[in-house]
Order: C-alpha cells, then structure tokens, then sequence
C-alpha cells in the first residue's frame, strides 16, 4: 500500500519528526495538514507551518498549513473543520506535538507540570476525539502517536516523573484506543526511535555536539510510513521502534541515518529504552 492521495493531519509538523514524517509522505503525494503553532519564526528554531508547506509540496504533496495550538479545543476542532473543506477526509493522524521537560520532582513548577500534561497526553486526547470520526469513514484508517513503550520500572519515571507521565499519557491513548476502536478498523499505534534524533530542538536544548550520537528524522520518517501504510485492521495496539520495524522489513544498513562521520558505537540510546 501507498499514501498517494491520503490525508495526514500532523500535530507539531512544521519541524522535526512531524515534518520529515509529512515529507515522506508528500512522496507518494499525498495531502498533508500541518497542525503547529509557529506562524512566525522562532529566534532558535528554524521552521514555520508555512516553510513546511513549501517544502511538502516541492516534495510531491498538496500542504495545508494552520495554525493549532493542541491545548485549544476550539482550534483544533476548526482545524479538522477546514481539513474536511479542503481534503474531503481524514485518513491519518499523527500525534506528534509535544513538550519537554527533564527535571526532577522538586525542580519542576507546577505550571510547567500542567504544560505537558495539556499538550502531550491531553493534546493527544484531543486530536484523537476530533478526528475518529472522520477516521471511520477513511479505507484504511491509523492514528499514530510518538511516545515511548509502556514499562512500569521505577527507572523510567524517577529521574522525570512529570515527563514520564506526559509521554507515558500519549501510549495509554494508543493501548486504550486501539481496543476501543478495533471493531471500527481504525489502528493505533506508538513510534519511538531507539537513538536520540538530532532536531534543531535537540540542538538547542544539548548543543551541537551532540549531533554525532543522533540519527536523523528520517529513520522515524521511513519506520512511520511503514507502519501507515500496513492493513489497519492487522496492525493495530503496538508500540514499535523504528529501528525495529524497519529491520522487519529486511533493512539492516542504518548509516545514512547518522552524521557521515559518526559510527555505530557514537550513538547515544533514548532515555525510554
């Protein structure tokens, strides 16, 4: 299967993962709504709702480009509004819009606190809620958020509980969801990638050198148009790693992955594996 002339409705897609994900499908051509709130350009961070469009449609796809807070109810349902005038449907949605933040229970306030709740786990809610509907009329519909594997040690929370549990919010909605709506045909399903991923966010938040123990956006790209172009009712309540998934698809040289001058043993395992 292909996703020439699906519709994708990308959270947070005017850079990063969301983007290089809605790149990789505007090569099949297909219809890509990116779904951010960076209208104007950020001082540190490279990339508007408008540049991504651009590039999306230069790769092969047809870009709408709005302006979506996941926090705002109102925004998001207005963008699936215009998705519909303009798409006629909605086939996909990618959950990708989230905050970060890796502090301990004493050094994180509180208004920080409700900021990942409300854009990851309740972002996610929310985007899922306003597109099923429209994900039950579509041929082979999927919902994918970027959140990590469910493990319940103490040592994936203790270090950040509060981001844990933001992120951890994201694959409860995949787990609960993908029961929920298996009847319905619609999958449900978590990407993570087993590296860090060197993103202009990355590069802000570590610096620059660590960009020689990341993989690119791209490795999450490719393993997210695997698992969206897979029968929905077959694959559905997994939580893949993208090097994983696309081993299973008999790739095994992952160096165009990594800077060119990079190895294998530079990379650096994400904090959730």
């Amino acid at each position: 299967m292909s996703l020439t002339g699906k519709t994708l409705f990308i959270t947070g897609a005017s850079r990063g993962i969301g983007k290089a994900i809605g790149l990789r499908a505007a090569r099949d051509g297909a219809n890509v709504v990116i779904a951010a709130k960076t209208a104007e350009p950020h001082p540190k961070l490279p990339g508007t709702i408008y540049s991504a469009a651009e590039e999306i449609e230069q790769a092969g796809g047809r870009a709408l480009p709005l302006v979506v807070d996941v926090r705002a109810e109102e925004q998001v349902y207005q963008a699936v509004a215009r998705t519909l005038e303009t798409f006629s449907g909605i086939d996909i949605l990618v959950n990708n819009a989230s905050a970060i933040q890796k502090t301990g229970t004493l050094e994180t306030a509180m208004q920080r606190f409700d900021l990942l709740q409300q854009i990851n786990t309740r972002g996610t809610f929310l985007c899922s809620q306003a597109c099923i509907p429209h994900l039950k009329k579509a041929e082979n519909p999927h919902v994918l958020n970027i959140s990590p594997p469910l493990n319940l040690d103490p040592h994936w929370f203790a270090p950040h509980v509060a981001y844990t549990i933001a992120k951890y919010g994201m694959s409860l909605c995949v787990l609960g969801m993908a029961g929920e709506f298996r009847q319905n045909g619609i999958a449900f399903n978590a990407l993570w990638p087993k590296t860090s991923i060197w993103t202009a966010a990355m590069a802000m938040l570590a610096g620059p050198e660590i960009e020689m123990k990341c993989r690119t956006v791209d490795i999450v790209a490719d393993a997210a148009y695997v698992i969206l172009s897979k029968p929905a009712r077959e694959f559905t309540g997994r939580f893949c790693i993208d090097e994983d998934i696309l081993r299973a698809e008999g790739i095994s040289d992952f160096t165009r992955y990594r800077h060119p001058d990079a190895s294998e043993k530079d990379l650096r395992q994400d904090i959730f594996l």
